[in-house]
């Protein structure tokens, strides 16, 4: 440019120094016609240098420009195209050529490979149509016949004057698009499948978009709940919301509206019943979090909607059946326990105390056996009606088992509450009448306590009510509360539970026997197996302490295996040894004789030992025996029928008639030691002895009189016909090497003159 520049000044300089030279010639020279042609040659020679000049100004300058954008295309990384707008001049990229594969040669052989490369509206007469139509689409045809999607922006770089018009100079810049459509139509494929998924996983999409106060609503979630058209705001939400369900939906928008920057990125949940399309009422559980605009910072919600009704249902399900009593509706124990637990916590944080009530119904398997099991039911579940009454102030009610029904009452600061809800209970119960139960009077007898008497968790204080119903005397509507001295004995009761179930796997118990003299020779003819608990350190525990508990724990059946086993074994291996044959007293508890295969376990016990049944004695106590009659005197007789003998135990302490003697298959009546100890002082003791032994005999069944500890006692009972003593005065309970030795030593005369001191005794009477 600046040489171009200085050209033209030198001509205009050199016209300048013609033209005074010509001036001065004129004015110094006579021949001025010569002169002013000469000037006017001069001229017109200095204004064809400038225009000659001018020209190649014009033309150095469209080449600058050319060039200029030959290196601004180069230096782009796309497709470039440079061209003047009668495309006469066309010049490309490097990476037009790498794009399309079209050179420079291939572009200048004519116009119908810009039509493969071209738009269409690059061809259009007006220029400002061309760079109107930008950011369009074309597909360019490449040399190898591949089809490149590009977008096209044309612009004019550059405009010459020309001497008669204008040159324009245009660069069209093409971006390949191949790559990015097949990333849209990927996310769009992508975007579909996430629709589909969507659609079928039933997953819908609630937004709160940041700075917005409407939530989008997909159509997904649409399908699932009863919302209106269009953008929605959390009123028309709340709108489909269960009544039951508001609180729950109400922490929602609590949420929305106060929006902290500590919760971004903590993921809530929220299970909500809405209406759903159908009009029906379905849970839906809502996932969501908050986010933010990056650009507002603005607060937005969003989250996803799943329909969980099934599972709310089957939740249902099995919570009715792990805590719902299937026959009354109520809850079962489970479910108590866990009520009393959260219940006993909260009475240790504060001052509130509850009353727990075990109420049953008396002897309700009567009900059952008399009127059937159905009609037990419909007991059951009229009693569940009467003590849900009870309830209506606070409180909960629960059948834990059988005919057992469990209150927790709300205390108020009047002890007689429990016993008023009892009576009242009671009362209702008492006034049924129906068809079904004209024949009995329904009554319920019951147990309480109160939670906070000295209970260590809420399973013990259930543990004292139920103790406490225990210990009803067997009399209809009993009412009885629990007390500390009751807790006391029932934990030492546990403790020597667990004590003598150590015993018996450490072989602790040992047998004691203890001689049966004949009153008439004065004869060794039996002995009674006693049990004995021997701790380790020597310390004997006297059955009392020991047999009641081992009864309710159960523990007893593998105490009497052990007695009947080892007397028999023991009894037999003192005839192995040359001993005279003696018959041995086993006692059996209720337990044993109505819970076990008794037959079959004196059989047995009798084929491994060897013994010969008519040495074996069972002693049944008169309260056993007459529990169940029948079904006694059927086990009696199979005993029987094994050559066993059987005697009665404790006769005369219970409420039995004497005519049962002549029903019980029975060889020997054991006349009670309380009969015994006055005897010698009562009248009324001698008389009833007296009595009880003479009805033995006329039913041909022997007597044999317990506690016997003087001579005046054995001689009274000699006079009387017994026929058999057991006491001090002829033995105590002895070891098993004691024993053998009693056995070997005794001294028959020794015990014949001691029969004969007792009848001389009585003669002197």
């Amino acid at each position: 440019m600046r040489k171009h520049l200085f050209e033209i000044i030198v001509a205009l300089m050199l016209f300048a120094i013609t033209t005074v030279f010509m001036l001065c010639n004129f004015f110094f020279f006579n021949n001025r016609a010569d002169i002013t042609v000469a000037i006017v040659i001069f001229a017109l020679l200095s204004l064809g240098g400038i225009v000659f000049h001018t020209a190649k100004h014009m033309v150095s300058k469209e080449l600058e420009a050319k060039e200029r954008l030959k290196r601004l295309a180069d230096s782009i990384n796309a497709a470039v195209i440079v061209w003047d707008a009668d495309f006469r001049y066309k010049y490309i990229n490097f990476e037009f050529t790498r794009m399309y594969g079209y050179n420079e040669e291939d572009i200048n052989s004519g116009d119908d490979i810009l039509h493969k490369v071209l738009p269409e509206d690059a061809f259009m007469p007006s220029l400002q149509a061309i760079i109107n139509n930008r950011d369009e689409e074309f597909r360019v045809t490449a040399k190898n016949g591949n089809s490149v999607a590009t977008v096209w922006n044309t612009s004019i770089m550059e405009i010459i004057e020309k001497r008669d018009s204008k040159l324009y100079l245009l660069m069209s810049i093409g971006y390949d698009l191949s790559e990015l459509l097949s990333t849209k139509q990927e996310l769009e494929e992508s975007e579909k499948k996430y629709a589909l998924s969507m659609e079928l996983s039933e997953i819908g999409i609630l937004l709160l978009t940041p700075g917005e106060d409407t939530f989008y609503i997909s159509e997904q979630l649409r399908n699932m709940v009863s919302f209106p058209e269009g953008p929605i705001g959390i009123k028309e939400i709340g709108d489909s919301v269960h009544h039951k369900s508001l609180p729950e939906f109400e922490k929602i928008t609590a949420y929305v509206k106060g929006f902290r920057r500590t919760d971004i990125g903590k993921i809530q949940s929220s299970k909500i019943q809405c209406k759903s399309l159908d009009g029906s009422y379905k849970w839906f559980e809502f996932r969501y979090r908050l986010i933010t605009s990056p650009l507002t910072d603005k607060f937005g919600l969003g989250g996803s909607v799943i329909d969980i009704t099934r599972d709310i249902e089957k939740d249902i399900r099995i919570e009715k059946m792990a805590y719902i009593d299937e026959t009354t509706g109520l809850f079962n124990r489970n479910r108590f326990m866990q009520i009393g637990r959260d219940a006993f916590e909260y009475t240790r944080d504060s001052n509130v105390d509850y009353w727990i009530i075990i109420a049953d119904i008396d002897n309700f398997h009567i009900v059952n056996d008399t009127t059937g099991y159905e009609n037990g039911n419909k007991l059951l579940q009229r009693m569940a009606s009467i003590v849900t009454s009870q309830v209506v102030n606070g409180g909960y009610v629960a059948r834990i088992g059988g005919d057992n029904f469990a209150l927790l009452v709300q205390d108020n600061g009047n002890d007689n509450l429990p016993v008023s809800i009892i009576n009242t209970i009671q009362t209702e119960l008492r006034e049924i009448k129906s068809e079904t139960f004209k024949a009995q009077t329904i009554t319920c007898s019951a147990g309480y306590c109160k939670m906070s008497d000295s209970a260590i968790d809420f399973s013990k204080v259930l543990d004292q009510a139920e103790f406490s119903l225990s210990l009803s005397d067997g009399s209809r509507e009993s009412v009885i509360r629990y007390d500390n001295k009751v807790h006391e004995r029932v934990l030492r009761d546990a403790e020597t539970e667990k004590e003598i179930a150590e015993a018996i796997a450490n072989n602790e118990f040992v047998l004691f026997y203890q001689p049966k003299i004949s009153l008439t020779d004065g004869t060794l003819m039996g002995m009674e197996a006693l049990i004995r608990w021997i701790k380790p350190d020597g310390r004997l525990v006297p059955p009392v302490q020991f047999i009641p508990i081992a009864e309710k724990s159960m523990n007893i059946t593998q105490i009497s295996n052990f007695v009947l086993n080892e007397a028999c074994r023991q009894n037999k291996e003192w005839q192995d040894k040359g001993l005279q044959p003696l018959t041995v007293s086993v006692n059996l508890t209720s337990v044993d004789f109505y819970q076990t295969d008794v037959i079959s376990n004196i059989k047995t016990v009798l084929e491994t030992t060897g013994l010969d049944p008519e040495y074996l004695d069972i002693e049944l106590t008169e309260s056993l025996a007459l529990k169940d009659i029948d079904n006694a005197v059927s086990q009696m007789e199979e005993i029987r029928n094994l050559g066993v003998k059987l005697s009665m135990d404790d006769f005369g302490t219970g409420y039995s008639s004497l005519s049962y003697i002549q029903v019980l298959p029975i060889s020997l009546l054991k006349l009670d030691r309380s009969f015994i100890m006055y005897l010698e002082k009562d009248e009324m003791s001698k008389e009833i002895v007296s009595a009880v032994i003479r009805i033995a005999k006329c039913k041909r069944i022997e007597t044999i009189a317990e506690g016997v500890e003087n001579v005046e006692q054995a001689a009274i009972l000699r006079g009387s016909g017994c026929d058999y003593v057991q006491g001090y005065l002829f033995g105590k309970p002895m070891p098993a090497d004691k024993f053998e030795e009693f056995i070997r030593t005794h001294n028959a005369a020794l015990a014949e003159q001691m029969v004969t001191d007792s009848a001389e005794h009585t003669a002197a009477v």
